[in-house]
């Protein structure tokens, strides 16, 4: 494949510990207030979207340039030496007297993942540290987490917008996800229906969560969610046609042409647009038009090995399916690859260790992997 590719936006350091197979999945008691928790070994690894997409991408056969901005520090350090391991440290920008990012992850066996995240050096991210060359060589541009990035949601998303539009200008298919957003922080409070409103248009793949969607366009519906989960995933107790394809129904009015809307466990629901809104995707990319027009379903996801954590399985599953995209699969290929890619992700701590080649993936699906009910 040739198509180049471009991942762009946040990147950090992802710190992992480890806890027992047999911890208790009770949070409240597991992390009680001057208890003392035995853990393993962190798991150390870069994370973001510029990194779990990116090197995804790149592992499953995309040309890829991954675009982030860290500090001169010794996260910053860290994250070079990984990507220089992938040959993939060429467009990282250093700022000195910034910090880089970093997450701990809290992945307790059972519970759903709780992030400690400071934003560093992602918040000063803006649109001139995307050079106009690399845009031009891309087919394809794929942008992340915008709610954890200051100057993308600061001004109604202008920073954003412009990004998007240089992009959409070069003839470059745009790809956006998203993350999820502290309700107290200045990204909770910003008007991300509004954002959104004025971004969409210039997006050809809108790829984010049920629960980071929502959250951004129906509070309301969001708090029932909350209220009907009752402590639970969120995604178990939500109805496709009641809960999801409403968002789906928003995000097109909005000008989205293909979006996929990740919903945890159960898998992801997709939903495109007719021909002719198709045909203004960034003619790089070479999608066909009539292969992916009025298009919708809900790829279920499949049965992993192992769970040991879900941190980077939303942004491999996008990274397998962009690069089948690119590949020219249609649509019903690349959100069983999607799928597929997001199982073996949750198989290891850190979003890379556990990922197949799609030969591998084919051929297990081939064989009649079981999916989830």
């Amino acid at each position: 494949m040739n198509k180049k590719a471009i991942a762009a936006g946040h990147i950090c350091v992802d710190i992992t510990p480890v806890f027992p197979k047999d911890s208790s999945s009770n949070i409240h008691e597991l992390l009680k207030p001057g208890k003392l928790i035995h853990v393993g070994e962190a798991d150390v690894h870069t994370g973001g979207a510029v990194a779990n997409t990116g090197l995804a991408m790149k592992f499953l056969g995309a040309d890829v340039s991954l675009m982030g901005k860290i500090g001169d520090d010794a996260f910053g350090r860290m994250v070079l030496n990984i990507l220089k391991d992938h040959h993939a440290e060429n467009h990282m920008i250093v700022s000195p007297g910034l910090s880089t990012s970093y997450s701990v992850v809290i992945a307790v066996p059972g519970v759903d993942r709780i992030f400690l995240h400071n934003p560093g050096a992602n918040d000063n991210f803006c649109s001139d540290d995307i050079p106009q060359d690399a845009l031009e060589e891309a087919a394809l541009f794929h942008f992340g987490y915008p709610p954890i990035m200051r100057s993308m949601f600061v001004n109604d998303g202008e920073e954003l917008l412009k990004i998007m539009k240089r992009a959409k200008e070069a003839g470059t298919a745009t790809s956006l996800d998203m993350a999820a957003i502290d309700p107290d922080s200045d990204a909770g409070h910003a008007d991300w229906e509004k954002i959104l409103a004025r971004v969409l248009p210039y997006v050809d793949f809108f790829v984010p969560s049920a629960e980071e969607l929502c959250f951004m366009l129906d509070r309301k519906r969001y708090s029932d969610w909350q209220v009907r989960a009752e402590g639970r995933d969120i995604m178990e107790v939500l109805s496709i046609e009641k809960d999801i394809q409403p968002l789906a129904d928003r995000c097109m009015e909005l000008g989205s042409k293909i979006v996929v809307i990740k919903c945890g466990r159960p898998g992801m629901y997709y939903r495109t647009a007719g021909k002719d809104l198709l045909r203004t995707v960034g003619p790089k990319a070479g999608l066909n038009a009539d292969a992916w027009s009025d298009r919708e379903g809900f790829e279920k996801s499949y049965v992993p090995e192992q769970v040991l954590s879900g941190t980077g399985a939303g942004d491999t599953s996008i990274a397998a399916f962009l690069t089948a995209m690119l590949e020219g699969c249609p649509p019903e290929e690349c959100m069983q690859l999607s799928a597929a890619t997001g199982a073996c992700c949750v198989s290891s701590y850190d979003a890379l260790s556990g990922l197949k080649s799609f030969e591998f993936l084919r051929e297990k699906i081939r064989n009649g992997w079981e999916k989830n009910e």
